[in-house]
């Protein structure tokens, strides 16, 4: 019956398909001749109406049901080749009848030929899916009537509209934008970028819209500029890159007869011809095409940050009577770097570079105001020639490279709001150029500061694990802020024509001498840039089992700082090519070339210095030695450690590990042992047991049990897979004796571990009380999910409001979607918690998951938040 039905139908059907085939096929030809790529969306939308209102003719909504245009298809912008994606809309649930019904609509869309993207909900059903998954919720926000009972449709948007919450909305999408920026490493300037979903691209455009229209401030961009978000230019530049994104997409989905939003190779130089782009004497058009590209994406990206950071100020204010002075010039609002007044660069444009280095001289402040962001980028016009050769500048440019915290977003951040290509010109000239190759996978300028990035990882000891070697190097290499400058320079000089490291060494030799380096730092930095490629060619082109090359190779290098510069800048490089580019047989090369080119540089006889590593580990024998204990017995627990546990703890804790654990190494009991530490009503706490997964959330839910409050955690895993971790923990204070508690505590913490079931601890409260200062100046969370080096490796960084008890509730979640903490760092400034987590998970490989996951870890953290007085 039902295939006689269809068969009945079936003329109906094609004849509406090829009038809609006819009509789209005549606006793609209308777009060649105007090239309005808007127009073509609304035009195929309409078709598209037109088409599902004549089948709905021939096989009918069930009575009282609605259907409804959702996503982009609601918004008016239906892509040639983009999914139909649609709601039908129930007053009731349906009964079998009308089941049946609606699955011959279904069936019928498919013969229409639209590709419908389709759900079947009750109005109920609806706002719940919404209440559940953010994406859906920011589908049918875009919601729009096709057919069938109007009144529905209005009162599903109006039951929506008062559901919505327009703070979680924010959290929401906040958090979705950042982990798909994560997906396509964080830069628009990936060769192959997606104009849809990379950063600055469509969605990030979309992202304004939806989180303008969840606050209140319009439903376009005149509507969101005459609520006062936006200032006249920045509509007009918003409208451009959204027309030139939005054309650039249609063409795709021309080029490609698919849905395709990827500018892959293939496609390039075809656009560029289509563009009109012709090649010049240094590019080819297809570069100057991508270029274009990277600027639109570039300035998307700018007005992006500038207006979430509105946003954020709107939908949570902050009194500026709450801000706290820094100088005359700048101001801390609430962990954001705020300026004293709107002409603060304008009177003294030296504060433009200043900016930036507060920002690092000052742990408390982590951004920029929407006010300052505006002043910076409405300022940088300000930078010149006159303020380039201004000496007070120049010294402060060098002070951001040697500051020990945050560089890497520094750079980023004076990048984005083009800061850094306008006080450096050679530097503006690689802003999205091109490296055609089979290695590089991204800009010069993103490989540049990714270069930089890699170096940093070196300095930091969370990161020891992932090359032990660059960080031991790395921790006795004195001014490593002139690795920064090599790297800064090292490719600064491609698409130039000639051998751009030998014109990168001219461009570095002239900003030393401008900027004041001594004889040796030009010399260290001109060296790097000119001979950057050569341990990565001797490596891998070499025969390194000949002595001869190994010899030339040295006396190349010439000294061992040298070599250690080189080989840090090496793997850096390597590393920042591409994903895909770095391998352990790689690793090798570099390293046996480094290892026998320090031998023949004769280290033992001419290199007197100490690095830090060495002497951490001399230091640590004197002290295992005066403990009594043989070299043996301190080689039995030392056998197990690897460099990475050298570099993160202290000469004592090392020398306390092996004192305690020389005779238990192979122990299958945990060994606890805990005592006194240099804080006032502290312990330090050492865990050693076979590594499990829930042994982390197990010894935070036994210290929140017996209100310990965590200092600092430092987890490490040993080359036999056993867990040694130390903790930092508070206690109320008491007049009990400190040892006493520590020795109470060693036995209690062993009889957990010990237990058949260690995590039957109390449930922990997410209601824990705040301190005073915590509910006057609460503290937006942050959480930074993104993917390790390690396989199913992630790097879990979240900054919150501190609480009793937060880091187990924490932990709590890790065990919920069974994560392993690899290891961890845990900050507590002040009021402030500032925790890295690295963690094995290949779950989050699901896009699902890893969403559920960092909600989860949010609502943890908004907790605090949402128990303060708004």
């Amino acid at each position: 019956m039902q295939s006689h039905d269809v068969a009945a139908h079936q003329p109906q059907i094609q004849a509406i398909r090829a009038e809609l085939e006819h009509a789209r096929a005549q606006s793609i030809a209308r777009y060649r001749e105007d090239l309005q790529a808007t127009r073509l969306l609304r035009h195929l939308c309409r078709h598209a109406d037109v088409a599902l209102r004549a089948l709905l003719k021939v096989y009918p909504l069930p009575t009282g049901a609605a259907l409804a245009a959702v996503g982009g298809y609601g918004r008016a912008e239906l892509y040639p080749y983009s999914d139909v994606d649609l709601l039908i809309l129930l007053a009731q649930a349906p009964n079998s009848e009308q089941t049946q019904q609606i699955e011959k609509l279904i069936a019928a869309l498919w013969d229409l030929g639209i590709e419908p993207g389709c759900s079947v909900r009750t109005m109920e059903e609806a706002l719940l899916y919404a209440r559940e998954d953010i994406t859906i919720e920011t589908a049918l926000l875009e919601i729009r009537h096709v057919a069938g009972q109007r009144k529905l449709v209005q009162s599903f948007e109006t039951a929506l509209n008062q559901q919505l919450d327009a703070r979680e909305f924010f959290r929401a999408k906040l958090a979705e934008m950042q982990q798909r920026h994560a997906r396509f490493a964080n830069t628009p300037y990936a060769l192959e970028p997606n104009c849809k979903e990379s950063p600055g691209g469509l969605r990030d455009l979309q992202i304004i819209h939806w989180l303008a229209r969840a606050a209140g401030f319009g439903k376009n961009w005149t509507q969101i500029a005459r609520s006062g978000m936006l200032r006249p230019q920045e509509v007009r530049d918003l409208r451009r890159a959204q027309n030139a994104f939005t054309r650039l997409r249609v063409e795709l989905h021309l080029m490609a007869k698919r849905r395709e939003d990827r500018l892959v190779f293939d496609f390039q130089h075809r656009l560029a011809s289509i563009y009109g782009i012709e090649s010049s004497s240094t590019h080819r058009a297809s570069e100057i095409l991508m270029q274009r590209y990277y600027w639109a994406a570039r300035l998307v990206t700018q007005l992006n940050t500038v207006l979430i950071e509105s946003l954020r100020d709107h939908l949570f204010p902050v009194a500026r009577q709450q801000a706290i002075p820094i100088d005359p010039y700048f101001l801390n609002l609430q962990g954001r770097l705020d300026i004293a007044h709107d002409n603060v660069f304008q009177d003294d444009p030296r504060q433009l570079l200043r900016a930036f280095l507060v920002i690092q001289q000052n742990p408390a402040i982590h951004g920029m105001t929407a006010r300052t962001l505006r002043a910076i980028w409405h300022a940088r016009v300000l930078i010149d020639a006159a303020f380039r050769r201004d000496p007070f500048n120049r010294q402060t440019f060098l002070q951001i490279l040697k500051e020990p915290e945050g560089i890497v977003r520094t750079l980023r951040r004076m990048t984005m709001l083009n800061i850094l290509p306008k006080y450096l010109p050679v530097f503006r000239r690689i802003v999205g150029q091109m490296q055609h190759d089979l290695f590089h996978a991204y800009t010069v300028d993103q490989h540049t500061l990714l270069v930089i990035r890699h170096l940093r990882r070196f300095t930091q000891i969370e990161h020891a694990q992932e090359f032990p070697l660059c960080s031991g190097i790395m921790a006795g290499f004195d001014r490593h802020w002139l690795l920064y400058v090599a790297a800064l320079f090292h490719d600064i000089a491609k698409g130039r024509g000639g051998d751009h490291s030998e014109l990168g060494a001219q461009d570095v030799q002239r900003f030393a001498k401008d900027h004041g380096l001594q004889a040796d730092e030009t010399d260290l930095v001109v060296f790097l840039v000119e001979q950057h490629l050569l341990m990565s060619r001797v490596a891998q082109k070499q025969d390194l089992s000949d002595p001869q090359v190994i010899a030339k190779f040295a006396d190349q290098v010439g000294s061992i700082r040298r070599l250690n510069a080189l080989y840090l800048l090496t793997v850096a490089d390597i590393r920042a090519t591409g994903p895909k580019i770095w391998n352990a047989w790689k690793g090798k090369l570099l390293e046996d070339l480094y290892h026998q080119a320090r031998r023949t540089l004769g280290s033992t006889t001419t290199d007197h210095t100490k690095t830090a590593l060495q002497e951490r580990i001399e230091e640590a024998s004197t002290q295992i030695r005066e403990f009594g204990l043989t070299t043996a017995q301190r080689e039995m627990v030392w056998n197990t450690l690897d460099v990475a546990y050298f570099l993160r703890h202290e000469t004592s804790d090392i020398a306390w590990h092996t004192q305690q654990l020389h005779s238990h190494v192979h122990s299958d009991q945990p060994i606890v042992r805990a005592r006194p530490f240099m804080v006032e009503d502290s312990l330090q706490v050492m865990v050693y047991t076979p590594d499990r997964e829930d042994l982390f959330a197990s010894i935070c839910a036994f210290f929140w049990a017996h209100a310990l409050d965590v200092l600092d955690a430092r987890i490490h895993t040993t080359r036999e897979a056993y867990a040694l971790d130390t903790f930092i923990v508070l206690f109320a204070p008491t007049q009990i004796d400190p040892n006493i508690l520590a020795s109470n505590l060693a036995t209690s913490l062993t009889q957990h571990l010990s237990a058949p079931n260690p995590q039957n601890l109390p449930k922990i409260s997410a209601t824990s009380a705040l301190s005073r200062m915590s509910r006057a100046f609460p503290i937006e969370p942050t959480v930074e999910l993104q993917p390790a080096v390690g396989a199913d490796e992630w790097r879990l960084a979240i900054m919150a409001t501190d609480r009793p008890g937060l880091l187990a509730q924490l932990a709590q979640v890790f065990v919920a979607f069974k994560v392993n903490v690899i290891s961890a760092k845990v900050m507590t400034l002040g009021e402030r918690v500032e925790d890295i987590f690295m963690i094995h998970a290949p779950q989050l490989a699901s896009e699902r998951i890893l969403r559920q996951f960092e909600r989860t870890i949010y609502g943890q953290l908004a907790n605090v938040s949402a128990s303060h007085p708004k």
